[in-house]
């Protein structure tokens, strides 16, 4: 089932403005700097994967993405909007998956959606309609009436997804969404992720530490210690690299990056 066309305009006079769009992006905790001039790019429907260890700044870019934390240098586009001076058009058109769960165990799953749906003023009626569709792509509606608590650790991450899509974002952030998760259950994760970046022409940046995670067509960032020291599809990071395949660049790549 679609899930139609999103009520959100665009700015106008932009025929393909970029998803999102981060330039000179630095960010300090006291005298840690946690991001040293980050830039990077989404387009619509593109699946971009952020590949860094942990503690390379992943989290801290969502952070700054979805306005949890101020950036005070650079700058934060989504869909054209400034993060800084539109925050609110910008942050309407982003679902997030956060690292941590965050839904409500003692909750059902279409009780944990309706209450999205109402902090982002979606009636009822249209709530309900939304969340029998995003049920049924997730191959979760007959979960519906189930508290979390009873569910599968991945099919609490495809509620989460489900519930991130319940506003009808243009682009997905999910910040490392298989930790903890087995390999049929990261896989069907990535399937359906990838699956809405071809039928809605979602924008996804997927933060991991997992290599096995990138297929080979995909755009590539690879971040280490706020640094961005690569980005491309997997072919032109390996080719950056001098590298025949993606875990060979990323360890050349993390190896070089103290001597440049």
């Amino acid at each position: 089932m679609g899930r139609g066309n999103s009520s959100l305009t665009q700015p106008k006079n932009q025929e393909r403005v970029a998803a999102l769009e981060v330039a000179g992006l630095t960010h300090d905790f006291g005298s840690t700097r946690a991001l040293d001039d980050v830039a990077l790019t989404i387009h619509p429907g593109d699946f971009m994967v952020l590949l860094g260890q942990n503690g390379a700044g992943k989290t801290t870019l969502y952070s700054l993405v979805t306005r949890l934390y101020n950036n005070r240098s650079g700058f934060i586009k989504i869909f054209g909007y400034d993060m800084r001076r539109k925050s609110s058009q910008a942050l309407a058109r982003i679902g997030v998956i956060f690292q941590q769960p965050t839904l409500d165990l003692d909750l059902t799953v279409e009780q944990n959606l309706h209450y999205h749906a109402a902090l982002h003023g979606i009636s009822r009626s249209q709530a309900q309609e939304r969340l029998e569709e995003e049920l049924n792509r997730g191959s979760l509606i007959n979960r519906s009436n189930h508290k979390v608590r009873q569910l599968s650790g991945g099919q609490r991450r495809r509620v989460e997804i489900s519930r991130a899509l319940m506003h009808r974002p243009k682009m997905l952030l999910l910040d490392e969404p298989t930790v903890g998760l087995d390999i049929g259950s990261r896989q069907d994760i990535l399937d359906h992720v990838r699956g809405l970046c071809r039928e809605d022409g979602l924008a996804v940046l997927w933060a991991t530490h997992l290599i096995d995670e990138i297929d080979k067509g995909e755009q590539v960032v690879v971040l280490h210690e706020g640094k961005v020291l690569a980005t491309g599809s997997v072919d032109e990071v390996c080719k950056l690299a001098g590298t025949a395949t993606i875990r060979e660049a990323f360890t050349t790549l993390v190896r070089r990056e103290p001597e440049e």
